[in-house]
C-alpha cells in the first residue's frame, strides 16, 4: 500500500476517497485471500498429518504383519532347512549306498570282464597260432602246388605223376605177388600196371597215361582256343582210347576190359560232363575211365575175389581142422561125463559120510545124558550093542535110531 502510494507519477493529491476504500477494499481482500489460503494450507497439513498418521499406522500393521510373516518365514525355514538336512543325510546315505554297491557290481564287472578278455585273448592267441600254422601248411601246400604245376608242365614227369598216385593205390590195396608194373606182354607192349586175377582168370591191365596237354589249353586262353583245344583234346583222348584197346586187349592173356585212370577227380567229372561222347567211346572200345575213388574201389572188390580164392583153396584145409576139433571136442565131453560121475559118486559117499556122522552125534548126546534103562528080565544085549562096566553092575544100552 505503501508502494502504491509512493508509487511515481501518482501524487499524494490524486488519491480520492473511492480510490482510499478500493484501497482498503483490496487490502482486506488480500488479507482474505491469505487467511483462506492459510486456513487451507492448515486444513491441508491436518489432512496430510492424518494421512501421514494413517499411512504410518498402516505401514505399521504392514511392518507388524511382515515381521510376523517372517518370523513364520524363519520358522518354516529352519523346519524345511532340518527337513532338507535329513533328506540330504539320507539321500547321502542312499547315494553312498548305490555307490557302494555299484563299484561292488562295477568291480565284480570289471573282473569279470578282465577275466574274459584274458580267456579271449587266450584263445585268439591259441588261434593265431592255428592260423600261423594254417598258414605255415598254406604256404607249404603253395610250394607244393608249383611243384605239382612244374610237374605236370613236363610230359615226362607228368607221365610218372599218373603212375605214381596209380602204384600207389594199388601197392596200399592189393599183396605183393597180385600185381606187376611195367609187364610185358605177347605183343610186346608194356602197360602201366598188370594185376593177376583169381581162379586161373586173365590179367586185367591199368593205363595211367593221360593227355594233358590239350585238357590244360582248354582251360586257358581265348573262347576260340578253347574251342580248338576242346576238340585237339577230344581227338587225344580217341587216339588214346584205341590205343588201349589194340596194345593193351588180348584174348586169354588179358581181360576183355582196360582200366584207363585219370589222375584227379575234377578231370573226371569234367569229361564225363561235357565229353559225353569221348565216354561212349571208351565204353563201345571196352575201356573204363577211372578216377582215384573209382580205382581204389576196384581194387578193393578184386582184393575181396583174392581173398575169396584164398579162403576156397584154404577149404580142405579148414574142413580137416574142424573134423579134429570135434573130435577134440568128443574126447572132453566123454572125460566131463566121465567125471560127472567121479563126482556123484564122492556125492553120495560125502552123503553116507555125513548120515554116520549124524548118527555118531546123536548118540555122543545121550551118551551124555546118561540114559540107562533097568530091564525087567536079563537079556543077553548084542556084543556091538552094549557095553559092561568093570563092576557088572551098569550096562550101557545103545540104541540105533535108523
Amino acid at each position: 500500500m505503501n508502494a502504491f502510494l509512493t508509487t511515481p507519477g501518482i501524487g499524494l493529491d490524486m488519491i480520492t476517497p473511492t480510490h482510499a476504500v478500493l484501497a482498503v477494499g483490496a487490502a482486506i481482500a488480500i488479507s482474505g485471500l491469505l487467511l483462506l489460503r492459510s486456513r487451507r494450507r492448515r486444513l491441508e497439513a491436518e489432512e496430510l498429518a492424518d494421512a501421514l498418521e494413517a499411512k504410518a499406522e498402516d505401514d505399521a500393521l504392514r511392518l507388524n504383519q511382515i515381521l510376523k510373516a517372517q518370523t513364520e518365514m524363519q520358522g518354516r525355514i529352519a523346519a524345511m532347512t532340518e527337513m532338507f538336512g535329513a533328506r540330504q543325510a539320507e539321500f547321502n546315505q542312499t547315494v553312498n549306498q548305490r555307490l557302494d554297491g555299484m563299484t561292488q557290481r562295477i568291480g565284480a564287472t570289471i573282473t569279470e570282464q578282465t577275466r574274459a578278455t584274458h580267456e579271449n585273448l587266450r584263445r585268439l592267441q591259441e588261434r593265431l597260432a592255428v592260423i600261423d600254422t594254417a598258414q605255415t601248411n598254406i604256404q607249404t601246400l603253395a610250394k607244393d602246388i608249383v611243384s605239382l604245376q612244374s610237374i605236370l608242365s613236363n610230359k615226362q614227369t607228368r607221365g610218372a605223376f599218373g603212375q605214381g598216385r596209380m602204384e600207389a593205390i594199388i601197392a596200399d590195396a592189393l599183396p605183393q605177388g597180385a600185381y606187376r608194373f611195367q609187364a610185358t606182354l605177347s605183343n610186346g607192349a608194356r602197360p602201366d600196371c598188370l594185376i593177376r586175377m583169381p581162379n586161373g582168370q586173365p590179367s586185367l591191365v591199368i593205363d595211367a597215361k593221360f593227355p594233358l596237354e590239350a585238357w590244360n589249353a582248354m582251360r586257358e586262353g581265348s573262347p576260340d582256343r578253347v574251342k580248338a583245344a576242346a576238340q585237339q583234346f577230344r581227338r587225344d583222348m580217341e587216339v588214346h582210347i584205341r590205343d588201349i584197346a589194340s596194345k593193351y586187349l588180348l584174348s586169354g592173356e588179358t581181360q576183355d576190359t582196360a582200366f584207363m585212370f585219370v589222375p584227379s577227380e575234377s578231370i573226371f567229372a569234367d569229361l564225363h560232363e561235357r565229353f559225353e561222347a569221348v565216354a561212349q567211346t571208351a565204353h563201345r572200345s571196352r575201356v573204363v575211365i577211372v578216377s582215384p575213388s573209382l580205382l581204389l574201389l576196384s581194387i578193393q572188390l578184386i582184393q575181396s575175389m583174392l581173398k575169396d580164392q584164398r579162403m576156397r583153396e584154404q577149404a580142405h584145409v579148414i574142413q580137416a581142422e574142424v573134423i579134429r576139433l570135434m573130435e577134440d571136442v568128443g574126447r572132453l565131453d566123454d572125460r566131463v561125463r566121465k567125471l560127472q560121475g567121479h563126482f556123484l559118486a564122492a556125492q553120495k559117499d560125502v552123503d553116507m559120510v555125513i548120515a554116520a556122522t549124524d548118527k555118531v552125534s546123536r548118540r555122543g548126546q545121550k551118551i551124555e545124558a546118561m540114559e540107562f534103562d533097568a530091564p525087567e528080565t536079563p537079556v543077553e544085549p548084542p556084543a556091538q550093542k552094549a557095553a559092561e562096566s568093570k563092576t557088572g553092575l551098569l550096562k550101557l544100552r545103545l540104541v540105533d535110531e535108523d
